[in-house]
């Protein structure tokens, strides 16, 4: 466990959009999205496929990332 990393998620604000790394087996995961909550052991982050929960004994790295960038327009076909 990363003290700075977990105490940087501890402190942040809610909603704050992070990316948040964490030790699994065999490696480790990151995820990215906004916090939506946080315990004395935990935090859960709103990630593009649902909500995720992670232990702050498990966050080795964590960090405020910009927001997601605007959808791109659809290309028009060449024929057009």
């Amino acid at each position: 466990m990363s003290l700075a990393a977990a105490h940087f998620v501890s402190v942040t604000e809610v909603g704050t959009r992070i990316v948040v790394r964490t030790r699994i087996e065999g490696g480790v995961t990151d995820a990215v999205g906004y916090l939506r909550s946080r315990t004395d052991t935990e935090c859960t982050v709103e990630t593009k496929r649902g909500l995720v929960t992670l232990a702050l004994a498990d966050i080795v790295a964590a960090k405020q990332v910009p927001p997601p960038p605007a959808p791109r327009a659809p290309r028009r076909r060449l024929d057009d």
